[in-house]
Protein backbone atom coordinates (compact mmCIF):
# COMPACT_ATOMS: atom_id res chain seq x y z
CA UNK A 1 0.00 0.00 0.00
CA UNK A 2 1.28 3.48 -1.03
CA UNK A 3 2.07 5.74 1.62
CA UNK A 4 -0.55 9.16 0.90
CA UNK A 5 1.20 12.15 -0.84
CA UNK A 6 2.05 15.03 1.24
CA UNK A 7 3.26 17.00 -2.33
CA UNK A 8 -0.63 18.71 -2.56
CA UNK A 9 -3.28 20.01 0.40
CA UNK A 10 -5.82 17.49 0.01
CA UNK A 11 -9.25 19.15 -1.13
CA UNK A 12 -11.30 20.43 1.74
CA UNK A 13 -15.08 17.87 1.92
CA UNK A 14 -18.50 18.41 2.12
CA UNK A 15 -19.81 21.23 4.48
CA UNK A 16 -21.71 19.08 7.10
CA UNK A 17 -24.58 19.56 7.73
CA UNK A 18 -25.97 21.56 11.52
CA UNK A 19 -29.45 21.92 12.41
CA UNK A 20 -29.73 24.27 15.00
CA UNK A 21 -32.27 23.03 18.15
CA UNK A 22 -35.81 24.64 17.57
CA UNK A 23 -36.46 27.74 20.52
CA UNK A 24 -39.44 27.33 22.49
CA UNK A 25 -40.73 30.67 23.61
CA UNK A 26 -43.05 31.99 26.29
CA UNK A 27 -43.64 34.99 29.22
CA UNK A 28 -45.06 35.53 32.62
CA UNK A 29 -47.75 37.52 33.42
CA UNK A 30 -45.07 40.19 34.47
CA UNK A 31 -43.27 40.70 31.14
CA UNK A 32 -40.55 38.49 32.02
CA UNK A 33 -39.58 36.43 28.11
CA UNK A 34 -38.74 33.09 28.21
CA UNK A 35 -36.67 31.11 26.17
CA UNK A 36 -35.78 27.45 26.03
CA UNK A 37 -33.42 24.75 23.98
CA UNK A 38 -33.78 21.24 24.98
CA UNK A 39 -30.20 19.58 24.04
CA UNK A 40 -30.50 16.23 25.80
CA UNK A 41 -27.41 14.46 24.83
CA UNK A 42 -25.81 15.86 27.99
CA UNK A 43 -27.44 15.84 31.81
CA UNK A 44 -26.38 19.52 31.63
CA UNK A 45 -28.18 23.13 31.65
CA UNK A 46 -27.17 26.33 31.56
CA UNK A 47 -29.74 29.20 32.94
CA UNK A 48 -29.21 32.38 31.90
CA UNK A 49 -30.85 36.08 33.23
CA UNK A 50 -30.72 39.18 30.36
CA UNK A 51 -30.91 42.11 31.99
CA UNK A 52 -31.25 45.39 29.96
CA UNK A 53 -28.68 46.79 32.19
CA UNK A 54 -25.67 47.15 29.94
CA UNK A 55 -23.10 50.22 30.30
CA UNK A 56 -24.17 52.06 27.06
CA UNK A 57 -27.49 53.21 29.40
CA UNK A 58 -25.15 55.58 31.75
CA UNK A 59 -24.09 59.06 31.37
CA UNK A 60 -19.74 60.02 31.77
CA UNK A 61 -19.89 60.20 35.35
CA UNK A 62 -22.00 56.92 36.03
CA UNK A 63 -19.01 55.03 33.89
CA UNK A 64 -18.82 51.32 35.23
CA UNK A 65 -21.80 51.38 37.75
CA UNK A 66 -23.17 48.47 35.45
CA UNK A 67 -20.24 46.52 35.71
CA UNK A 68 -19.75 47.29 39.53
CA UNK A 69 -23.31 46.70 40.25
CA UNK A 70 -23.03 43.29 38.45
CA UNK A 71 -19.77 42.22 40.28
CA UNK A 72 -21.57 43.32 43.59
CA UNK A 73 -23.58 40.04 43.23
CA UNK A 74 -21.45 37.67 43.86
CA UNK A 75 -20.87 39.38 47.67
CA UNK A 76 -23.74 37.83 49.25
CA UNK A 77 -27.48 37.71 49.72
CA UNK A 78 -30.33 38.67 52.21
CA UNK A 79 -29.98 34.74 53.26
CA UNK A 80 -26.27 34.14 52.76
CA UNK A 81 -22.92 35.84 52.97
CA UNK A 82 -20.46 36.07 50.14
CA UNK A 83 -19.11 32.76 51.22
CA UNK A 84 -21.74 31.15 52.22
CA UNK A 85 -23.10 31.85 48.49
CA UNK A 86 -20.65 30.37 47.34
CA UNK A 87 -20.13 27.49 49.40
CA UNK A 88 -24.03 26.65 48.49
CA UNK A 89 -23.66 26.84 44.68
CA UNK A 90 -20.36 24.47 45.17
CA UNK A 91 -22.34 22.07 47.29
CA UNK A 92 -24.61 21.44 44.33
CA UNK A 93 -22.30 21.64 41.29
CA UNK A 94 -23.34 24.70 40.36
CA UNK A 95 -21.07 27.86 39.25
CA UNK A 96 -22.15 31.31 38.69
CA UNK A 97 -20.83 33.85 36.66
CA UNK A 98 -21.85 37.44 35.79
CA UNK A 99 -21.23 39.69 32.60
CA UNK A 100 -22.04 42.89 31.56
CA UNK A 101 -21.27 45.05 28.37
CA UNK A 102 -22.52 48.09 26.66
CA UNK A 103 -25.96 46.06 25.97
CA UNK A 104 -26.97 43.85 28.78
CA UNK A 105 -26.08 42.53 31.90
CA UNK A 106 -26.15 38.44 31.87
CA UNK A 107 -26.31 36.42 35.41
CA UNK A 108 -25.92 32.92 34.56
CA UNK A 109 -25.35 29.72 35.90
CA UNK A 110 -24.67 25.82 35.04
CA UNK A 111 -25.34 22.93 36.76
CA UNK A 112 -26.39 19.80 36.52
CA UNK A 113 -30.28 18.99 35.43
CA UNK A 114 -31.04 17.26 38.44
CA UNK A 115 -30.15 20.16 40.46
CA UNK A 116 -31.81 22.76 38.61
CA UNK A 117 -34.48 23.64 40.99
CA UNK A 118 -31.68 24.23 43.80
CA UNK A 119 -29.71 26.47 41.32
CA UNK A 120 -32.74 28.54 40.23
CA UNK A 121 -33.14 29.26 43.63
CA UNK A 122 -30.24 30.46 44.29
CA UNK A 123 -30.34 32.08 41.11
CA UNK A 124 -33.48 34.18 42.45
CA UNK A 125 -31.74 34.86 45.49
CA UNK A 126 -28.66 36.52 43.96
CA UNK A 127 -30.65 38.80 41.59
CA UNK A 128 -33.92 39.40 43.75
CA UNK A 129 -32.71 39.14 47.40
CA UNK A 130 -28.69 40.34 46.86
CA UNK A 131 -27.53 43.02 49.91
CA UNK A 132 -24.15 44.38 48.86
CA UNK A 133 -22.60 44.51 52.28
CA UNK A 134 -20.12 47.21 52.65
CA UNK A 135 -17.11 45.43 53.12
CA UNK A 136 -17.77 43.42 50.07
CA UNK A 137 -18.62 46.39 48.03
CA UNK A 138 -15.42 48.34 49.39
CA UNK A 139 -13.48 45.39 48.39
CA UNK A 140 -14.77 44.73 44.71
CA UNK A 141 -14.58 48.75 44.34
CA UNK A 142 -10.48 48.17 44.68
CA UNK A 143 -10.73 45.20 42.60
CA UNK A 144 -11.81 47.25 40.12
CA UNK A 145 -9.99 50.18 40.44
CA UNK A 146 -6.46 47.98 40.42
CA UNK A 147 -7.91 46.61 36.90
CA UNK A 148 -8.76 50.54 36.00
CA UNK A 149 -5.52 51.43 36.80
CA UNK A 150 -3.91 48.31 35.43
CA UNK A 151 -5.17 48.80 32.29
CA UNK A 152 -4.15 52.15 32.06
CA UNK A 153 0.02 51.06 32.12
CA UNK A 154 -1.25 48.42 29.86
CA UNK A 155 0.27 49.80 25.96
CA UNK A 156 -2.38 47.51 24.16
CA UNK A 157 -5.24 49.24 26.80
CA UNK A 158 -3.89 52.86 26.65
CA UNK A 159 -3.65 52.39 22.68
CA UNK A 160 -7.44 51.16 22.66
CA UNK A 161 -8.59 53.59 24.67
CA UNK A 162 -7.12 56.66 22.58
CA UNK A 163 -8.43 54.97 19.46
CA UNK A 164 -11.77 54.77 21.32
CA UNK A 165 -11.51 58.28 22.48
CA UNK A 166 -10.60 59.76 18.94
CA UNK A 167 -13.53 58.17 16.99
CA UNK A 168 -16.50 59.34 18.58
CA UNK A 169 -17.79 63.01 19.44
CA UNK A 170 -17.51 63.93 23.39
CA UNK A 171 -20.39 62.36 25.54
CA UNK A 172 -20.74 59.39 23.39
CA UNK A 173 -20.46 55.76 25.87
CA UNK A 174 -18.53 54.38 23.48
CA UNK A 175 -15.59 56.28 23.24
CA UNK A 176 -14.84 55.63 26.79
CA UNK A 177 -13.98 52.52 28.70
CA UNK A 178 -16.35 50.15 29.15
CA UNK A 179 -15.53 49.35 33.26
CA UNK A 180 -15.29 53.22 33.96
CA UNK A 181 -12.33 55.17 34.86
CA UNK A 182 -10.60 56.00 38.54
CA UNK A 183 -13.03 59.19 38.72
CA UNK A 184 -16.30 57.43 37.82
CA UNK A 185 -15.74 54.25 40.01
CA UNK A 186 -13.94 55.86 42.59
CA UNK A 187 -17.99 56.88 44.44
CA UNK A 188 -19.21 53.84 43.98
CA UNK A 189 -21.32 52.66 47.53
CA UNK A 190 -23.44 50.20 48.15
CA UNK A 191 -26.80 53.28 47.62
CA UNK A 192 -25.30 53.48 43.81
CA UNK A 193 -25.67 49.58 43.56
CA UNK A 194 -29.06 49.53 44.95
CA UNK A 195 -30.47 52.54 43.20
CA UNK A 196 -28.60 51.02 39.80
CA UNK A 197 -30.32 47.36 40.47
CA UNK A 198 -34.08 49.04 41.15
CA UNK A 199 -33.99 50.89 37.56
CA UNK A 200 -32.58 48.49 35.14
CA UNK A 201 -33.20 44.65 37.05
CA UNK A 202 -36.72 44.34 36.53
CA UNK A 203 -38.55 41.34 35.01
CA UNK A 204 -40.06 43.65 32.18
CA UNK A 205 -36.99 44.00 29.41
CA UNK A 206 -35.55 40.95 30.56
CA UNK A 207 -35.46 37.20 29.10
CA UNK A 208 -34.45 34.05 30.51
CA UNK A 209 -32.43 31.49 28.94
CA UNK A 210 -32.29 28.05 29.35
CA UNK A 211 -30.58 25.07 27.67
CA UNK A 212 -29.82 21.47 28.23
CA UNK A 213 -31.84 18.34 29.02
CA UNK A 214 -34.94 20.12 30.60
CA UNK A 215 -38.04 20.78 28.68
CA UNK A 216 -40.09 24.16 28.03
CA UNK A 217 -42.78 23.11 30.27
CA UNK A 218 -40.19 22.39 33.03
CA UNK A 219 -38.55 25.93 32.09
CA UNK A 220 -41.87 27.87 32.70
CA UNK A 221 -42.76 26.28 35.62
CA UNK A 222 -39.34 27.35 37.07
CA UNK A 223 -39.92 30.80 36.06
CA UNK A 224 -43.06 30.77 37.65
CA UNK A 225 -41.80 29.49 40.60
CA UNK A 226 -38.76 31.22 41.52
CA UNK A 227 -39.05 34.80 39.17
CA UNK A 228 -43.19 34.75 39.07
CA UNK A 229 -42.89 37.70 41.98
CA UNK A 230 -40.53 39.70 40.43
CA UNK A 231 -42.45 43.04 39.33
CA UNK A 232 -41.67 45.92 37.61
CA UNK A 233 -40.46 47.67 34.20
CA UNK A 234 -37.34 49.17 32.70
CA UNK A 235 -37.59 52.70 31.35
CA UNK A 236 -36.80 52.45 27.57
CA UNK A 237 -33.52 52.60 26.40
CA UNK A 238 -32.42 55.68 25.26
CA UNK A 239 -30.62 56.17 21.43
CA UNK A 240 -27.11 56.16 21.52
CA UNK A 241 -26.02 58.66 18.65
CA UNK A 242 -22.69 57.58 17.67
CA UNK A 243 -21.45 60.42 16.33
CA UNK A 244 -17.66 60.95 15.18
CA UNK A 245 -15.05 62.90 16.61
CA UNK A 246 -14.06 64.22 13.24
CA UNK A 247 -14.83 63.26 9.46
CA UNK A 248 -11.46 64.08 8.28
CA UNK A 249 -8.62 61.54 8.19
CA UNK A 250 -5.96 62.02 10.57
CA UNK A 251 -2.53 60.21 12.12
CA UNK A 252 -2.30 60.98 16.31
CA UNK A 253 0.78 60.04 18.04
CA UNK A 254 0.43 59.07 21.95
CA UNK A 255 3.88 59.20 22.86
CA UNK A 256 5.60 56.32 25.33
CA UNK A 257 9.28 57.31 25.19
CA UNK A 258 11.80 54.67 24.93
CA UNK A 259 9.21 52.80 23.84
CA UNK A 260 10.72 49.66 21.76
CA UNK A 261 7.12 48.65 20.24
CA UNK A 262 4.17 50.97 18.73
CA UNK A 263 0.26 50.26 18.91
CA UNK A 264 -1.29 50.96 16.11
CA UNK A 265 -5.00 51.51 15.70
CA UNK A 266 -7.13 52.25 12.38
CA UNK A 267 -10.23 53.00 12.25
CA UNK A 268 -13.97 54.68 12.56
CA UNK A 269 -17.07 54.14 13.79
CA UNK A 270 -18.77 51.18 12.67
CA UNK A 271 -22.20 49.63 12.16
CA UNK A 272 -24.92 48.69 14.49
CA UNK A 273 -25.80 45.00 14.89
CA UNK A 274 -28.60 46.08 12.99
CA UNK A 275 -26.92 46.82 10.35
CA UNK A 276 -28.37 44.88 6.74
CA UNK A 277 -24.46 44.43 5.74
CA UNK A 278 -24.29 41.99 8.63
CA UNK A 279 -23.75 38.65 6.69
CA UNK A 280 -21.65 40.17 3.95
CA UNK A 281 -19.87 41.95 6.51
CA UNK A 282 -18.77 38.80 8.64
CA UNK A 283 -17.26 37.82 5.04
CA UNK A 284 -15.70 41.18 4.09
CA UNK A 285 -14.02 41.25 7.28
CA UNK A 286 -12.45 37.50 7.22
CA UNK A 287 -11.27 38.86 3.73
CA UNK A 288 -9.39 42.11 5.27
CA UNK A 289 -8.41 41.08 9.17
CA UNK A 290 -10.85 38.10 10.54
CA UNK A 291 -8.49 35.27 10.01
CA UNK A 292 -4.96 34.09 9.79
CA UNK A 293 -4.94 34.19 5.91
CA UNK A 294 -6.56 37.59 5.95
CA UNK A 295 -4.99 40.24 3.59
CA UNK A 296 -3.59 42.16 6.38
CA UNK A 297 -1.96 39.64 8.04
CA UNK A 298 -0.31 37.66 5.28
CA UNK A 299 1.18 41.53 4.47
CA UNK A 300 1.93 42.66 7.63
CA UNK A 301 2.94 39.12 9.37
CA UNK A 302 3.97 36.54 6.65
CA UNK A 303 5.33 38.58 3.92
CA UNK A 304 6.70 42.13 6.10
CA UNK A 305 7.74 40.25 9.87
CA UNK A 306 6.17 43.47 10.86
CA UNK A 307 4.07 41.50 13.72
CA UNK A 308 3.25 38.19 15.24
CA UNK A 309 -0.49 39.29 14.31
CA UNK A 310 -3.17 42.13 13.09
CA UNK A 311 -6.57 42.11 13.15
CA UNK A 312 -9.56 44.13 12.00
CA UNK A 313 -12.71 43.94 13.64
CA UNK A 314 -16.64 45.49 13.81
CA UNK A 315 -17.79 45.92 17.24
CA UNK A 316 -21.53 45.37 16.88
CA UNK A 317 -23.74 47.03 18.96
CA UNK A 318 -27.18 48.30 20.09
CA UNK A 319 -25.78 51.76 18.13
CA UNK A 320 -22.85 51.87 15.48
CA UNK A 321 -19.87 50.64 17.33
CA UNK A 322 -16.73 50.80 16.44
CA UNK A 323 -14.45 49.67 12.99
CA UNK A 324 -10.84 48.96 13.97
CA UNK A 325 -7.05 47.15 13.04
CA UNK A 326 -4.96 46.53 15.50
CA UNK A 327 -1.50 45.37 15.34
CA UNK A 328 1.88 45.83 17.72
CA UNK A 329 4.97 46.63 15.48
CA UNK A 330 8.83 47.07 16.38
CA UNK A 331 9.23 51.24 16.97
CA UNK A 332 11.74 50.82 13.62
CA UNK A 333 9.28 49.72 11.47
CA UNK A 334 5.96 51.56 12.47
CA UNK A 335 5.59 53.99 9.43
CA UNK A 336 6.24 50.70 6.81
CA UNK A 337 3.45 48.67 8.84
CA UNK A 338 1.15 52.03 8.74
CA UNK A 339 1.85 52.12 4.98
CA UNK A 340 1.28 48.87 3.89
CA UNK A 341 -2.55 48.29 6.58
CA UNK A 342 -4.14 51.56 4.67
CA UNK A 343 -2.78 50.21 1.36
CA UNK A 344 -4.34 46.59 2.39
CA UNK A 345 -7.84 48.89 3.44
CA UNK A 346 -7.90 51.51 0.60
CA UNK A 347 -7.31 48.74 -1.89
CA UNK A 348 -10.14 46.27 -0.70
CA UNK A 349 -13.14 49.03 -0.84
CA UNK A 350 -12.03 50.51 -4.58
CA UNK A 351 -11.88 46.86 -5.48
CA UNK A 352 -13.72 44.80 -4.15
CA UNK A 353 -12.30 41.10 -2.76
CA UNK A 354 -11.85 38.35 -5.11
CA UNK A 355 -14.17 35.56 -5.98
CA UNK A 356 -11.22 33.04 -4.18
CA UNK A 357 -11.22 35.10 -1.02
CA UNK A 358 -15.15 35.10 -0.89
CA UNK A 359 -15.02 31.51 -1.09
CA UNK A 360 -12.20 30.77 1.19
CA UNK A 361 -14.37 32.96 4.00
CA UNK A 362 -17.72 31.45 3.61
CA UNK A 363 -16.58 28.23 4.00
CA UNK A 364 -14.60 29.24 6.80
CA UNK A 365 -16.96 31.05 8.57
CA UNK A 366 -19.50 27.87 7.72
CA UNK A 367 -17.20 26.05 9.40
CA UNK A 368 -16.34 27.45 12.60
CA UNK A 369 -19.87 27.99 13.42
CA UNK A 370 -20.74 25.39 14.95
CA UNK A 371 -18.18 25.28 16.90
CA UNK A 372 -19.15 28.20 18.64
CA UNK A 373 -22.54 26.43 19.80
CA UNK A 374 -20.77 23.13 21.15
CA UNK A 375 -21.67 23.52 25.01
CA UNK A 376 -25.38 24.78 26.82
CA UNK A 377 -23.56 27.96 27.86
CA UNK A 378 -22.43 28.75 24.23
CA UNK A 379 -26.55 28.09 23.34
CA UNK A 380 -27.16 30.51 26.00
CA UNK A 381 -24.94 33.59 25.03
CA UNK A 382 -26.13 33.23 21.15
CA UNK A 383 -29.79 33.13 22.35
CA UNK A 384 -29.28 35.86 24.78
CA UNK A 385 -27.74 37.34 21.35
CA UNK A 386 -31.83 36.69 20.01
CA UNK A 387 -32.91 39.02 23.14
CA UNK A 388 -31.19 41.35 23.23
CA UNK A 389 -31.41 42.76 19.38
CA UNK A 390 -34.70 41.49 18.86
CA UNK A 391 -33.80 38.91 16.52
CA UNK A 392 -36.17 35.75 15.19
CA UNK A 393 -35.90 33.07 17.06
CA UNK A 394 -35.24 30.83 14.11
CA UNK A 395 -32.42 33.07 13.34
CA UNK A 396 -29.37 30.51 13.63
CA UNK A 397 -31.56 28.04 11.88
CA UNK A 398 -30.46 29.40 8.61
CA UNK A 399 -27.54 31.23 9.69
CA UNK A 400 -25.05 29.13 7.75
CA UNK A 401 -26.79 29.91 4.49
CA UNK A 402 -26.76 33.31 5.25
CA UNK A 403 -23.34 33.46 5.19
CA UNK A 404 -23.18 30.83 1.87
CA UNK A 405 -25.02 32.66 -0.17
CA UNK A 406 -22.89 36.09 0.36
CA UNK A 407 -21.71 37.13 -3.21
CA UNK A 408 -19.06 38.99 -4.68
CA UNK A 409 -21.04 41.81 -5.14
CA UNK A 410 -22.29 41.93 -1.90
CA UNK A 411 -18.92 41.81 0.28
CA UNK A 412 -17.69 44.79 -1.85
CA UNK A 413 -21.02 46.68 -1.28
CA UNK A 414 -20.03 46.16 2.06
CA UNK A 415 -16.83 47.44 1.78
CA UNK A 416 -17.55 50.49 0.29
CA UNK A 417 -20.66 51.10 2.44
CA UNK A 418 -18.79 50.68 5.95
CA UNK A 419 -15.09 51.30 4.94
CA UNK A 420 -14.20 54.98 4.83
CA UNK A 421 -10.81 55.46 4.26
CA UNK A 422 -10.99 59.30 3.69
CA UNK A 423 -12.31 59.09 7.61
CA UNK A 424 -10.20 57.02 9.19
CA UNK A 425 -7.63 57.87 12.35
CA UNK A 426 -4.07 56.22 12.29
CA UNK A 427 -3.82 56.44 16.73
CA UNK A 428 0.02 54.94 16.90
CA UNK A 429 0.88 54.63 20.73
CA UNK A 430 5.20 54.56 20.82
CA UNK A 431 8.26 56.54 21.13
CA UNK A 432 7.32 59.80 19.65
CA UNK A 433 10.73 61.24 18.60
CA UNK A 434 11.11 57.77 16.05
CA UNK A 435 8.10 57.41 14.28
CA UNK A 436 6.92 61.18 14.15
CA UNK A 437 8.99 62.01 11.14
CA UNK A 438 8.53 58.77 9.30
CA UNK A 439 5.01 59.06 9.35
CA UNK A 440 4.72 62.49 8.43
CA UNK A 441 6.59 61.11 5.25
CA UNK A 442 3.60 58.60 4.36
CA UNK A 443 2.02 61.85 3.58
CA UNK A 444 -1.33 60.42 4.51
CA UNK A 445 -2.31 63.13 6.92
CA UNK A 446 -1.43 65.37 9.44
CA UNK A 447 0.58 64.52 12.06
CA UNK A 448 -0.34 65.40 15.64
CA UNK A 449 1.57 64.48 18.97
CA UNK A 450 -0.41 64.24 22.08
CA UNK A 451 1.03 65.65 25.34
CA UNK A 452 2.96 62.92 26.98
CA UNK A 453 0.55 62.36 30.58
Amino acid sequence: MSAPSRSTVPPAGPVRSFDFPSVSRGALDNGLRIRSVQVPRLPVVTAMMVLDAGEGLLEGAQAGLAVQTGDCLEGGTAKRTGIELAEALESIGAGLSVGTGWDSTTVSLSCMADRLDEAMGLLSEVLLQPSFPEDEVERIRGQRLAAIRQRDMDPAGVATLASRRLTYAEGVPYGRPLSGTVESVGPFTPDSAWGFLEARYRPGGSGFVVVGDVDAGQVRALAETHFGDWIGAVAPRPEIAAEPRTRERGIVVVPRTDAVQSEIRIGHIGQPRSTPHYFPLRVLNTVLGGAFTSRLNLNLREENGFTYGVRSRFLLRTGAGPWSVSAAVGTDVTADAVREALSEITTLVAEGPTEEEVSAARDYLAGVFPLQLETTGQIASQIAELLIYDLPDNYYSDYRDRIRSVTLDEAHEAARSCIRPDEMTVLVSGDADEIKGPLEELDWAAVTVEAES
